[in-house]
């Protein structure tokens, strides 16, 4: 793998305090970008984003631990178990236009570009751009070899 990947968050960018290569291509990875997200990126591909089913499920949950007294970090990485997300969201990006959306992304890091992926979830909360750093590097690297 020639390229890079690394990951950060919208508030780390607006805030310039994201620590990321200069060349890095900004990746938006969020199903529901707002107009000022998309102004911070160089690109979005929301078919990277977790889909819709399992945002709104783990909405839910969150809500339901916030009532029951968790703060909202505390809240979000609860939901984050309780709805399966990490396996569900991989299960995603096995699979129709997420998977053939990560298969482009890796094929332009293993030709050697960088970028850079990134959402909304800041650093405390658990947030699937992780996931997608973990398969992206993944995908890249066996491409390279």
């Amino acid at each position: 793998m020639s390229g890079t990947v690394a990951e950060t968050y919208a508030a780390a960018l607006q805030h310039d305090i994201a620590d990321l290569p200069e060349e890095a291509a900004l990746v938006g990875v969020v199903r529901r970008p707002t107009g000022w997200f998309s102004a911070l990126v160089d690109e979005n591909r929301p078919e990277l984003g977790p889909p819709e089913s399992l945002l709104s499920e783990a909405k839910e949950r969150q809500e339901d631990f916030r009532r029951q007294g968790l703060c909202d970090e505390e809240a979000h990485n609860a939901a984050w178990g309780e709805v399966d997300f990490e396996a569900r969201y991989r299960e995603h990006l096995a699979n129709g236009a997420a998977a053939e959306a990560l298969s482009a992304l890796a094929e332009r890091v293993a030709d050697g570009e960088s970028v850079a992926l990134v959402c909304f979830e800041g650093d405390d909360k658990r947030c699937h751009r992780r996931i997608l750093d973990d398969e992206l590097r993944e995908r890249a690297a066996a491409l390279a070899e």
